[in-house]
């Protein structure tokens, strides 16, 4: 018998506890499903398990969560942990999800389905960056609160965005050698963002932990190179320096490890195969599925809550996790209109103070066009099947005209990952080739599985049409 469910959330994260707790607080049966071991999501990963000194090093933000993933635990909701969710369907019924855990598969029905399954670092391809010895900052970061580990000898960061700081100020409180912060903002971002900065004082408090993190990291000595540009990545078998430009100066860096981070993107796999209108944020320099302040999706009964549909941070992502939880009350029937409004109004309240920042912090992190568009042709920019930033134009010069038409020719975005790491930089690079912009050379078409599912599990779902 199909397990059938009123509301499932995918994601326990910020937005998908903050959702999670008010709707079962009002008498809804729901299921949350989750990717990882445990409730917190990337931002407050392994908070219920995590030692009290690694905790006061991660700051006070991380111990936030933990106060989200109790208010879960204290309503007794079905959780479900480990459990990937590899395919997302509107039917006659309401949704299907189609769900592995622990080697399981299954598929589940729901009247409504929140999406809270969060972002992920904008993969942006380099010179080198598929050398063993260079890693996503939140690479870096998860390993230090999942499991305490930290580089043992020194660590170059660079790139640009707010990560960046947080943890190298991070490490630094760890004991860890912060080689240099390699600061890849174009200086004009900052000109860029000052008009946006009487706006963002209305939420000071994000500005000045950001200059916090700068002062402690300029005390203790560690060196913040500004306007870099043509970062490289340089080894045989591994990472032996980082190459760079700054001015008309070409330097390089020696070091074992390199950690990168390029901004946030929203993680759209699931909104795409579920078939929801994506749109092209021109600020967030991202594609983001459409949707209004209640969390309504363009299909029916799917909603979206947190950094999966728009790139505005933790504090953001519960409030909208709760706002999309009071829609869907309200369209199970389970509350009025006028209930709905009320219960959403302190975090619609909330949201919208907590977003003044983001104008600015667009601004004054923005990435610089010539970098998204990956210049040199010996790039790799699929890595999966090894395609490069020069077959990719080859493919436009021929005539392919859209991201799937490049795919089907190249491969790019049929290997393991499915595109999740070349999707955008193919786009970008097609877009610059052709003279388009981004939102005309298109994503790929995603198709389930989303996650990988062997022909076993497949089948097993289906026993009565088996031997």
């Amino acid at each position: 018998m199909t397990e059938r469910y009123p509301l499932a959330i995918i994601g326990a994260g910020p937005a998908g506890l903050a959702a999670a707790a008010l709707a079962a607080g009002q008498g809804l049966e729901l299921a949350l499903f989750d990717e990882q071991l445990a409730p917190g999501g990337q931002i407050y990963r392994g908070i219920e398990s995590v030692p009290e000194g690694r905790a006061a090093v991660l700051g006070g933000e991380y111990d936030r969560g933990l106060a989200l993933v109790e208010a879960m635990r204290a309503r007794g909701i079905r959780y479900f942990p480990e459990c990937r969710v590899w395919s997302l369907e509107p039917g006659p019924d309401g949704l299907a999800l189609g769900l592995e855990q622990r080697g399981q598969a299954r598929v589940v029905q729901a009247e409504r389905v929140l999406l809270a399954n969060g972002a992920m670092e904008r993969p942006l391809p380099f010179p080198g960056w598929t050398l063993p010895g260079v890693m996503n900052a939140g690479a870096g970061q998860i390993l230090l609160k999942a499991e305490g580990l930290v580089p043992e000898d020194g660590v170059v960061i660079a790139g640009c965005g707010p990560l960046l700081w947080l943890l190298a100020w991070q490490y630094l409180r760890c004991g860890v050698q912060v080689q240099a912060i390699l600061d890849m903002a174009p200086p004009s971002n900052r000109l860029r963002a000052l008009p946006r900065l009487p706006r963002a004082l209305l939420t000071h408090h994000y500005i000045a932990k950001g200059l916090g993190y700068e002062r402690d990291l300029k005390r203790a000595g560690v060196p913040i190179l500004r306007g870099v540009q043509g970062l490289r990545a340089l080894g045989g078998e591994r990472l032996e320096a980082v190459g760079f430009r700054r001015g008309r100066q070409q330097r390089q860096l020696e070091c074992g490890l390199l950690l990168v981070h390029f901004g946030l993107v929203p993680n759209t796999h699931l909104s795409r195969a579920a078939g929801c209108n994506h749109g092209w944020d021109r600020a967030q320099q991202c594609w983001r599925p459409r949707s209004d302040q209640w969390g309504r999706s363009s299909v029916e009964g799917l909603l979206l809550a947190g950094d999966g549909a728009g790139i505005f941070g933790a504090r953001s992502a519960e409030h909208a996790g709760r706002l999309a939880a009071c829609e869907a009350l309200h369209s199970l029937g389970l509350v009025k209109r006028a209930e709905r409004d009320r219960l959403a109004a302190a975090d619609r309240r909330w949201l919208r103070a907590d977003r003044h920042v983001r104008p600015f912090l667009e601004s004054l992190f923005r990435l610089p066009e010539r970098l998204l568009q990956v210049a040199d042709d010996d790039t790799i920019v699929c890595r999966c099947e090894e395609v490069s930033a020069g077959q990719i134009r080859a493919a436009a010069a021929d005539g392919h005209l859209d991201s799937n038409q490049v795919k089907f020719l190249t491969r790019c975005g049929m290997g393991p990952c499915q595109g999740r790491q070349c999707a955008d930089a193919v786009a970008q690079v097609l877009a610059a080739e052709l003279g388009l912009p981004v939102s005309e050379a298109g994503h790929y078409r995603v198709r389930p599985p989303a996650k990988p599912l062997s022909l076993g599990q497949l089948a097993a779902l289906y026993p009565e049409a088996t031997e």
